[in-house]
């Protein structure tokens, strides 16, 4: 697997969603990439820190913005696992970040269910990513908490 592709990027924000589920988080995990060099990553804490505001990309966002010293993210890629929500979608406007990839559709949850405007007009959007192994992670998430 090219080591530079979406694929290879989404496959370590699947590590991370991993690293979510065994901490009994939603397996939800994001990594930026500028120059491709991982420079911020995440994984669902809301559980562990009491913070709704907690998400994967929140977390990733903050770790690559303090990596670089700025608040925009023009020449970077936001991997995540799962569409993001509206939340970190307005977090993810601000940062003018400049493409998001983004692994499984959340139909219930993702911003697209309101608009995919609420991105930056500059920000790419990329969906389905290795979108099968994201949702698979989930659905065993939650299938392991009804049991």
């Amino acid at each position: 697997m090219n080591p530079f592709s979406d694929e290879y990027f989404m496959g370590q924000a699947l590590q991370l969603a991993a690293q979510a589920a065994e901490e009994g988080e939603i397996p939800v995990g994001a990594l930026v990439v500028c120059g491709q060099r991982i420079i911020g990553k995440g994984h669902n804490q809301t559980e562990r820190l009491h913070d709704v505001t907690a998400h994967a990309e929140m977390m990733a966002l903050t770790a690559a913005t303090n990596h670089l010293g700025a608040k925009y993210l023009p020449n970077c890629t936001l991997y995540v696992t799962l569409e993001p929500c509206v939340m970190c979608a307005g977090a993810i406007f601000w940062t003018q970040i400049g493409r998001v990839v983004f692994g499984a559709q959340d139909k219930k949850r993702g911003f697209s269910r309101i608009s995919t405007n609420i991105l930056h007009p500059k920000t790419l959007l990329t969906g389905g990513v290795l979108a099968d192994e994201s949702r698979q992670l989930l659905l065993d998430f939650f299938r392991g908490l009804r049991t």
